[in-house]
């Protein structure tokens, strides 16, 4: 199993102390957490796009460039480009140029977004965002693979003998997932193409990506390709790892009352009600070593997924105490499920 951590770099209050850092301040922590991830063995650190509300995440390849030039190792994500939204020229260019700053550590993760503040202040409405996505993916990877692109479509001028520059770092181009949250119109663009999958197992039960995963399989199959080869990755939300089980539960409790009070547990319309039904239910990594090691394996079992995404935030909770939930994950959980769960995934790093 591989391991990234990742952050939308909310900057909202903190939710229980009620804390606000400036934005110089929040994207200097962004900056130590990659670093840190880096020390604790993470194998990449992603940062995702938001243009709206409370996230000061809107330009991912400056924060990503920066954290390349204090980092050696760790390999880098957008989690994700909300591609819909932007000229794949643009984005060509901009993920290029860090994959060369960044001596070929690049990984993007594209998805559609599906925040309609962000659209509206790109000029576009929810209707017609898969068809971009498509679109705009379709391109984008042709301009990452190939010179001299001749091009035509409905969302942006038609190309003739193109050539973005700079070319990535790797002669086969940059690696391009795709995210997935909600819908089949994803895992049917990445089945169709024979990109990996990343599932974002966020704030739903089990089932409701086990079964796009299922189709991300079944689609992959159909285009004629041996579903062993097919990847997927998957994320989870939330972490807090205790020596006992009742410790781990007693120190959540506040955080998960404030994260059902969040802006995003009431735009995903959360269906958890109680702690423990999003113990049981949902994908947080909650309990002692024994009890994380179990949970993640159910969700492996029914993913089959190759690379796990766990952040390292944990809206409300002390830092003292994060870190040290975090350095418990790292040395009592992570080697168990490195060993249990192989990944093809960055084999070549």
């Amino acid at each position: 199993m591989k391991f990234c951590t990742y952050t939308l770099i909310d900057n909202s209050p903190d939710p229980i102390s009620g804390v606000q850092l400036t934005p110089y301040q929040r994207f200097q922590h962004v900056v130590q957490q990659a670093q840190w991830a880096e020390e604790l063995g993470f194998d990449a650190y992603g940062v995702g796009e938001r243009h709206a509300q409370r996230f000061i995440s809107s330009s991912p390849p400056v924060v990503l460039s920066y954290i390349a030039a204090v980092t050696s190792r760790i390999r880098l994500l957008t989690t994700v480009t909300v591609l819909s939204l932007l000229d794949p020229v643009r984005v060509a260019e901009d993920y290029a140029t860090l994959d060369q700053l960044s001596g070929g550590r690049l990984d993007i993760i594209i998805g559609k977004g599906n925040d309609p503040d962000q659209n509206a202040l790109f000029g576009y409405s929810l209707e017609g965002q898969w068809d971009r996505n498509r679109e705009k993916y379709e391109l984008l990877r042709r301009l990452l693979r190939e010179t001299a692109v001749t091009w035509s479509g409905s969302y942006r001028p038609a190309l003739v003998d193109a050539t973005s520059q700079p070319r990535p770092y790797r002669v086969d181009g940059i690696p391009l997932w795709h995210g997935s949250a909600s819908s089949t119109e994803s895992t049917e663009l990445a089945a169709r193409w024979g990109d990996p999958l990343f599932s974002a197992n966020g704030f739903h039960p089990l089932e409701k990506y086990a079964g796009l995963i299922r189709h991300y399989r079944e689609r992959w199959e159909a285009y004629g390709r041996d579903p062993a080869d097919a990847v997927v990755g998957a994320g989870f939300n939330g972490l807090y790892v205790k020596k006992t089980s009742q410790e781990a539960v007693d120190g959540y409790r506040p955080i998960f009352d404030a994260f059902m009070d969040s802006p995003g547990a009431r735009h995903n319309k959360l269906p958890f009600q109680t702690l423990e039904e999003f113990l049981e239910g949902g994908s947080v990594l909650v309990g002692s070593p024994e009890q994380v090691i179990d949970k993640f394996g159910r969700y492996q079992e029914a993913f089959g997924h190759e690379l796990s995404g766990i952040s390292l935030e944990v809206a409300g909770l002390p830092e003292d105490e994060n870190r040290a939930s975090v350095e418990t994950f790292v040395t009592e959980v992570m080697p168990a499920l490195r060993t249990s769960y192989p990944s093809r995934v960055w084999t070549e790093s």
